[in-house]
């Protein structure tokens, strides 16, 4: 099996697959829309309690058994295996859309790069979207296939210094706009009276989850290429802390330039896409700073992507023995085409289900639902139900132990919970005055059907395996 070529080397690319379009683009829309700084209260808390602790049990497991995500959930239990297809089906599902906005980064950086003038109603009203999301898959296969050093490690070891200095220099930039003592008050000066709001909490712990990729098996699947003696506590807090200090000094990037034009910090995901392009054009410096901003965005999706796909592509170079170069063309060209009606739904075309695009759907469900439930399968499986002594020789006897065995996977079920009945709903879904239990009946279907969903994927690709493959796989074991 591969190796990182350093602890160094790990941490850049541990930090690239965690930060991403999720702390940059995400988490301003999602403070925004949470009141400013009593968002910060609840995500710290989530960070430091719950993701931290889930961090250190991946890395310490992935370390540990020298696994991929399937292999390890089957070293616990045979019958587990299928749980990890779902983890790596989750996985494969929610990088099939994110590509498609990874290519919309792209071409608005490419834009910038061309002096500007796109708009994302005209990008969207052409078929521009889905060269842009063919650009961005062969890309992201492309570097996979040279593997862990030749390709990941050495991606990380370029961009992530890239995305710090450009972060740098528009947080320099930033502070010398008018709005930025108003965007550091949004920031830092919470109002503690919106924090009984549990949708708050719901929303805050959703966002350090999928910022931090804890619960997706990335971390797991990166902690098997690390060498012994690395200190699996340390390097999760460097990866904790430089994932929040980019999400919030992207804060300190964004809510300047909003409060400087006097737009709404409320807009949500409108903001990168159609509000900041038009900011930037109407300031000083303002075709620099796109291009410096949308290649920020683009570096860092890049290096998600990359994590994203490496959990599927490790996983089936076990399962088929072949090589790595033909299991990432083949899961790339399948990515493409489980991403390719997401690419479309915003487009000419604008392929919609019932009214909703494509892209949302996936979002919505995948996106929203997979992820807590592929994080409690982890936390479950690798506490619950493998050796005791196993789990000791990886997380130790303390509080990690304590928190990942007991108090997270009920906070999950809890968030997941919050999200489905709370009143966050799917676009197509009325959530107005007098709406009850009733009324949640198809999300819960939604959720329901995802999970079959995905357990019935795990089940197809496993039972599709080659009986050769399978019968060596046996004798390895």
């Amino acid at each position: 099996m591969e190796r990182w070529s350093s602890r160094f080397g790990f941490l850049l690319a541990a930090i690239g697959a965690a930060v991403g379009l999720g702390n940059i683009w995400r988490f301003s829309a999602v403070v925004g829309e949470n009141g400013g700084g009593a968002y910060l209260v609840p995500y710290l808390l989530a960070a430091v309690v719950f993701a931290i602790p889930l961090l250190i049990l991946e890395i310490a497991v992935g370390r540990h058994l020298r696994l991929d995500v399937v292999a390890a959930f089957r070293s616990v239990r045979r019958r587990f295996a299928v749980l990890g297809w779902v983890v790596t089906g989750s996985v494969l599902l929610i990088l099939s859309y994110y590509l498609v906005l990874t290519g919309w980064v792209l071409a608005f950086f490419l834009s910038a790069l061309g002096g500007g003038g796109l708009t994302f109603t005209g990008f969207t009203g052409s078929y521009w979207p889905v060269a842009a999301f063919v650009v961005t898959t062969v890309l992201t296969g492309g570097i996979v296939s040279f593997g862990v050093r030749a390709g990941i490690e050495r991606l990380s070891i370029v961009v992530m210094p890239v995305i710090f200095l450009l972060l740098a220099g528009l947080a320099v930039y930033a502070a010398t706009l008018p709005g930025f003592g108003r965007a550091a008050s949004f920031l830092f000066q919470p109002d503690f009276s919106v924090l009984g709001d549990p949708l708050l909490w719901s929303a805050a712990f959703g966002q350090v989850f999928f910022s931090l990729s804890v619960g997706q098996g990335i971390m797991l699947t990166y902690g098997s290429y690390l060498e012994e003696g690395t200190d699996v506590v340390r390097s999760a807090l460097a990866i904790t802390v430089a994932d929040i200090g980019v999400a919030i000094l992207a804060g300190l990037v964004i809510f300047p330039v909003v409060f400087s034009v006097g737009l709404e910090p409320s807009l949500g995901t409108e903001l990168a896409f159609t509000t900041l392009p038009q900011a930037f054009a109407s300031m000083q410096f303002g075709g620099v700073v796109a291009v410096a901003f949308f290649g920020l965005l683009f570096f860092a999706a890049l290096t998600s992507s990359v994590s994203l796909l490496e959990v599927g592509v490790a996983a089936a170079l076990r399962t088929t023995g072949r090589s790595r170069r033909e299991v990432a063309a083949v899961l790339t060209g399948l990515v493409f085409l489980v991403g390719l009606p997401s690419a479309l739904s915003y487009s000419a075309l604008d392929l919609s289900v019932a009214g909703v695009r494509f892209l949302d759907l996936m979002d919505e469900s995948v996106g929203a639902y997979a992820l807590p439930i592929t994080a409690t399968l982890i936390a479950v499986v690798f506490t619950w139900y493998q050796d005791p002594d196993v789990l000791t020789a990886q997380v130790g006897d303390g509080a990690v132990r304590r928190l990942v065995t007991y108090l997270i996977p009920v906070v999950l079920v809890a968030v997941t919970a919050l999200r489905l009945f709370g009143g966050s709903g799917f676009p197509w879904q009325y959530t107005g005055p007098g709406i009850d239990l009733l009324g949640r009946l198809p999300r819960a279907a939604v959720l329901v059907g995802l999970g079959a969903g995905l357990y019935l994927l795990g089940r197809f690709i496993a039972r599709r395996l080659p009986s050769r493959v399978r019968r060596r796989r046996d004798a390895r074991k």
